[in-house]
């Protein structure tokens, strides 16, 4: 499952250059029994299986490098929503070991006793959390310097200020009757910036309202707002 997507693109190139490491381990290698059993059924009765405690926590054991101060990060959807703030600091944790959950869960005392963080990527159930941890492992990656080349990419990115990203074009300046906004052809960079300053705020406005609250917003910003909830643009 982890082998296509960290062998493309910006993850590949990140671990060819040594920026990020990636390293998979199979729970099983941990399990005591002889059919090396991962999970079990659920104590009280119910449907599905339940990820043993053991074998998570002899694992733990082994991958953690005590002198890195390893974070422990379970993949669930009962876990904080993850988003850009969040990223960023985890992209300063010199080891994440990540725990996909599974089946119908894990045992609450991995939860209570060895997990230093709970994330989740929505309000959706997967088959597994190993979809999750790529998506973790991908976001993560992008806040390690020189992982994008261009460190202005980060930081132009939907949700890098709370603020979803101003439209983008590209030659041609027109194609059928679709016209590229004559301010991104007029070469006036202030102005450029401020039209794509009040796009994205206008775009975060009609489409995550939300978002907003968490913005540091300037007067003229304020201003800018006022005029798109009084439908003036």
């Amino acid at each position: 499952m982890f082998s296509s997507p960290l062998n493309c693109s910006l993850l590949k190139k990140a671990q060819e250059k040594n920026l990020i490491s990636v390293f998979l381990h199979n729970i099983r290698d941990w399990a005591q029994d002889k059919h090396r059993m991962t999970d079990d059924a659920p104590y009280g009765g119910g449907c599905g299986m339940v990820m043993k405690v053991e074998p998570i926590e002899k694992a733990l054991a082994s991958i953690k490098i005590p002198q890195l101060d390893p974070m422990v990060v379970l993949m669930t959807p009962q876990g904080e929503k993850l988003n850009q703030k969040m990223a960023a600091e985890l992209s300063r944790k010199n080891q994440i070991v990540v725990i996909c959950g599974r089946y119908e869960g894990i045992d609450e005392r991995i939860r209570e006793n060895l997990v230093d963080r709970e994330i989740s990527i929505g309000d959706y159930i997967l088959t597994g959390g190993e979809l999750a941890a790529m998506v973790l492992i991908d976001v993560v990656s992008r806040f390690i310097p020189d992982v994008l080349g261009n460190p202005e990419s980060a930081a132009s990115e939907s949700f890098s200020e709370n603020l979803l990203e101003y439209p983008q074009y590209t030659r041609p300046a027109q194609y059928k009757n679709w016209a590229v906004p004559e301010i991104l052809l007029s070469g006036n960079h202030a102005q450029i910036e401020q039209w794509r300053r009040h796009e994205s705020l206008k775009k975060t406005y009609r489409r995550r309202p939300d978002l907003l609250k968490e913005v540091k917003l300037s007067e003229e910003d304020k201003k800018y707002l006022e005029k798109i909830s009084q439908n003036d643009i």
